[in-house]
């Protein structure tokens, strides 16, 4: 059992404004931090420049802090670690679990391995072609499963063969999410993530990266997403519409009955995250929502 002290985080990406979904994702992870006595880290996701929007990472820790989300420490950029990533890229290689891959994605649209690698340069690139991205060497002769225990969505596995040998260093230099997040994590000393259960998919290729470089698991919590009229994820790219710190009480109030916990009183933000986290309780996050949000 992981006995170090709590550290959980939030981690968004500069590619706009905050959404309800995101609130919630802030709400849960800050509420499950604080309720076991924990620190709560907030980590700037912003691998990607090319989809960063001009501000939006400023305009995030304003929003934080107007809706009474306090982080503790230091606030992280992925921006300025690439040197660390670089170097779990080398550590990695040095074991034999990384190859270079010539695949563009029309090569793979044509393989049908957009979802699934299909492992067409896992054992050398053919003809003339030289290296465009790094991948993550799956050891899929390996039948064991990969299992965690998901605080709210229960016990999970994954078999190793199913994963796939999936990216580490895109084809346009950039560091990919999986290497970039685990590298992070083990760093910060992470021993919770609470998170959307969008990501739950990642969570294998985060435990195989973990195992490979030797570092703890988190524990993890994928809480459940909140769509709106039409089905669609709550996101940017669905033009969710951004929360207003004008309107924090209404909203936190409404993220916590996502989130399954006791009614509390409209309030200040912070006077209701207090109240919040004094009566926080995970397993009463529900797994799925059907409801529906603007």
């Amino acid at each position: 059992m992981d006995e170090r002290p709590y550290i959980g985080r939030f981690a968004p990406s500069p590619t706009g404004h905050l959404h309800f979904g995101s609130l919630i994702a802030a709400v849960a992870s800050y509420c499950d931090a604080k309720a076991n006595n924990g620190s709560w880290l907030v980590r700037i996701e912003d691998l990607d420049p090319p989809r960063e929007v001009a501000g939006s990472a400023d305009d995030i820790l304003r929003t934080l802090e107007g809706f009474g989300l306090f982080w503790d420490g230091p606030v992280h950029y992925q921006r300025t670690r690439h040197q660390l990533y670089d170097i779990a890229i080398q550590t990695l290689s040095d074991l034999g679990k990384t190859f270079g891959c010539a695949c563009s994605r029309k090569d793979l649209e044509q393989s049908g391995g957009l979802k699934f690698y299909p492992g067409t340069c896992r054992n050398g690139i053919s003809g003339k072609r030289d290296a465009r991205s790094i991948r993550f060497l799956v050891d899929s002769s390996d039948s064991v499963d990969l299992i965690w225990e998901d605080m709210v969505q229960g016990h999970k596995s994954s078999l190793k063969s199913s994963v796939g040998d999936f990216i580490l260093r895109r084809a346009d230099g950039y560091f990919a999410y999986h290497l970039a997040v685990v590298v992070d994590d083990a760093d910060q000393g992470i021993t919770n993530i609470v998170r959307g259960a969008d990501l739950i998919d990642s969570t294998p290729n985060h435990l195989l990266l973990q195992q490979a470089l030797n570092v703890s698991s988190p524990r993890y919590a994928h809480i459940p997403l909140a769509y709106n009229i039409l089905e669609n994820k709550l996101s940017k790219f669905t033009k969710a519409s951004p929360i207003q710190i004008s309107n924090a009480p209404q909203q936190i109030f409404d993220a916590l009955k996502f989130l399954g916990q006791q009614k509390i009183t409209i309030d200040s933000p912070t006077i209701m995250l207090s109240q919040a986290v004094n009566q926080w309780d995970i397993s009463r996050v529900p797994r799925t929502s059907d409801t529906h949000w603007d």
